[in-house]
């Protein structure tokens, strides 16, 4: 039946007519990097490029799938297309094969796959705009064009391989401004963006498209891009790993949760004078009853930066009772609902009584 689907999908891409409608017969000149962390069973995509809203045509990424960047002429149907494929388990060369198959205009596309598992291939078509072309590995494809030589996508694989200690979503910016040093686009440059997925890694958890950042026009659109990241990365991401460290723990994946709670407790240290992360990183540690110790340490340093904060007292109240000291726990919660007149706040501290008593 797989592979009944798999003829259907192919038969269809070949006789589609999709390949002939090209969204945008501006060429994007560009260079990206599609990579996959097996740490995390992230999968990403980074792009720069002299095209406005280049995030808007060229990532496309599915978690669990597998990742796609589809350039230079590009064609949009390429993404939706090949990660069907690459959900069926096909390979990400014979993916390629299949969508620059009687695709009149192959010759000019570029793009580069990496698949769930780390499989990866590049494609660069003859007729691009030089320099041109590509170079894949072990979870990463990493592809420009019109590029200022060569030394571009030399500079970002090697940056790439050297960077294995940073979460992938730095990792892929760094590999960017490594392309840019080298002379990027020789163009110029306009705008980038980041994506990244990961198996109920959005926001609160309800899709997965964990990192989505896109700077659409700017005078440095790299270094623009790297700014917008550390607010998500203090903003989003330390609460979204703990809560996906949950889930892998609810799995028995014990080396795979440590790692992503691992990665909230290091935001929380290089956001360490912020406490709103700080009590973010806290409440999600304690009402999953993980990691209480560094709750209660996180909950303190927040209400040490902000000790009138009611909503600050109540997490580091709930941390307390959580680790079994309700006294403490009363004690601290009677001043956030002195400053607050919260009553929730008030039929905590009735609760907690009773189990003084």
């Amino acid at each position: 039946m797989k592979r009944i689907l798999i003829f259907l999908l192919i038969f269809t891409a070949m006789i589609s007519s999709m390949f002939s409608e090209i969204t945008n017969t501006k060429k994007i000149a560009t260079f990206s990097v599609v990579a996959y962390d097996e740490e995390t069973n992230e999968l990403g995509v980074a792009v720069q490029s002299k095209f406005l809203a280049v995030g808007a045509v060229v990532p496309y990424a599915k978690a669990n799938t597998g990742a796609i960047a589809s350039q230079a002429w590009g064609n949009t149907k390429y993404g939706p297309e090949g990660l069907k494929f690459l959900e069926m388990g096909v390979s990400p060369k014979k993916v390629t094969e299949i969508l620059t198959f009687k695709d009149k205009d192959s010759d000019q596309r570029q793009l580069g796959i990496v698949d769930g598992q780390g499989n990866s291939y590049t494609f660069t078509g003859k007729n691009c705009m030089k320099w041109a072309g590509g170079e894949s590995g072990d979870s990463f494809a990493i592809q420009g064009n019109i590029l200022a030589g060569e030394e571009v996508v030399e500079a970002m694989v090697e940056k790439f391989k050297n960077t294995e200690n940073l979460p992938l979503g730095k990792r892929l910016i760094e590999v960017l401004k490594a392309g840019e040093h080298a002379g990027g686009d020789k163009r110029g440059r306009q705008s980038a963006s980041l994506l990244v997925v990961a198996e109920n890694g959005g926001y609160s958890g309800y899709n997965d498209r964990f990192i989505d950042l896109r700077v659409d026009d700017h005078e440095t659109p790299i270094k623009e891009l790297m700014r917008i990241y550390k607010l998500h990365e203090k903003t989003f991401q330390g609460s979204a790993y703990i809560r996906r460290g949950v889930k892998a723990m609810e799995k028995n994946k014990n080396k795979k949760a440590n790692i992503l709670f691992k990665r909230a407790m290091n935001i929380a240290q290089t956001y360490n004078d912020d406490p709103v992360l700080l009590n973010s990183i806290a409440w999600e540690f304690a009402q999953h009853d993980y990691n209480m110790d560094f709750a209660l340490m996180s909950a303190k340093k927040a209400s040490k930066l902000k000790p009138e904060d009611p909503n600050i007292l109540d997490t580091l109240a709930f941390v307390y009772a959580k680790k079994g000291n309700y006294k403490k726990a009363v004690e601290i919660e009677k001043k956030a609902y002195r400053l607050s007149n919260n009553e929730i706040f008030k039929e905590k501290i009735e609760k907690w009584e009773r189990r003084i008593k």
